[in-house]
């Protein structure tokens, strides 16, 4: 009898071990198989995770078993998370359920619209371009922060950022703002009014200057030749912004490659050839270069500017109207031969 109890104890032994080892693995054996970030959507259930994290874990049924004991699927985070190789499912929902978050770098750059930056920026973290476009365009938000709907797309810096992938899109243009401030620094803010002008003036200059000119190292003396027309009382006389008056017209996928002397007659504030001064706010989102063009110009007397035939991309500029009229005959005759009609 006593040989029967001890068998029968010592197998009761054998299978809770083997039960405890069981349990044991479920939760601390390695079970993640690669280091991967993944991305879990916002409002994801456990039925949908599970196709999510499936390809990157030994044992799913493990992982679902831990996770329900952990409560897990009641308390799924939405975001970007680095997992690693050799994880057990109690370090994977820890740091699921409670880990940091993994963020991504955004970058845009100068956009014409904020359909555009809307577009730049869904491609990227998880809101969609429908949502962010609504953000960008609240009156509220923008009359409350000091802009206008013309000035609003100023707020917008273009440069990289780190932002969590899950980030929505009233944050993100909170981030925006948070950094346009940061970037109008006290010294900036300084050189602007040496010009005589604030920050969402410098900001509609710079959008013309980023217009007129690819090229960086230019950009400083095209700052400078439109101060001085400001400066001096002379309408800016820019072609951009006739074209941007055309777009806002007739439709923003038309190309126009030159503007037509019919053009400047548009009935528009952005014509800054019927209008003294700077248009009611940016054609477009200038980026750093051309803000930091317009806040440090290049000292000159030049009035008139004129796209080179000898150096493509780049302009001739002139200080009296016979020199800039000899370089505008021969940029003319230039684009006829092109046959470049508009």
């Amino acid at each position: 009898m006593k040989k029967k109890i001890a068998i029968s104890l010592g197998i009761l032994f054998l299978m809770l071990c083997i039960i405890g080892y069981s349990f044991y693995r479920k939760i601390y054996a390695p079970n993640v198989k690669e280091t991967v970030s993944i991305y879990i959507p916002t409002g994801t259930t456990m039925n949908e995770l599970i196709p999510i994290i499936d390809p990157y874990i030994r044992n799913i049924n493990g992982f679902i078993w831990v996770a329900e004991k952990k409560n897990y699927p009641n308390r799924i985070r939405p975001g970007k998370f680095r997992i690693s190789e050799g994880m057990s499912n109690e370090e994977l929902i820890n740091h699921l359920r409670g880990g940091k978050a993994e963020t991504i770098t955004l970058t845009f750059n100068n956009q014409d619209s904020f359909e555009k930056l809307a577009g730049r920026v869904a491609n990227q973290i998880e809101a969609d371009s429908t949502a962010l476009f609504e953000a960008f365009k609240d009156v509220d938000f923008i009359t409350k922060n000091g802009f206008t709907p013309e000035t609003a797309i100023a707020m917008y810096i273009p440069n990289s950022y780190d932002f969590y992938w899950n980030t929505s899109p009233n944050e993100f243009r909170d981030r925006m703002l948070t950094e346009y401030k940061r970037f109008w620094t006290d010294a900036r803010r300084e050189k602007a009014k040496a010009q005589n002008l604030n920050p969402l003036q410098v900001s509609t200059l710079a959008s013309i200057v980023q217009k007129e000119t690819a090229i960086i190292e230019e950009r400083k003396t095209v700052a400078g030749l439109y101060l001085n027309r400001l400066h001096d009382f002379w309408p800016l006389q820019a072609d951009p912004t006739i074209i941007f008056a055309l777009k806002q017209k007739y439709g923003q996928e038309k190309e126009y490659k030159r503007v037509l002397n019919k053009d400047l007659d548009i009935d528009s504030p952005y014509n800054t050839y019927a209008n003294f001064g700077l248009p009611p706010g940016p054609i477009g989102m200038p980026d750093i270069s051309s803000i930091d063009a317009v806040l440090n110009p290049e000292n000159h007397k030049y009035y008139y500017m004129c796209a080179s035939v000898e150096k493509m991309g780049y302009h001739k500029f002139a200080k009296t109207l016979k020199e800039h009229n000899t370089n505008a005959t021969a940029y003319q005759r230039w684009v006829s031969q092109q046959g470049i009609n508009r």
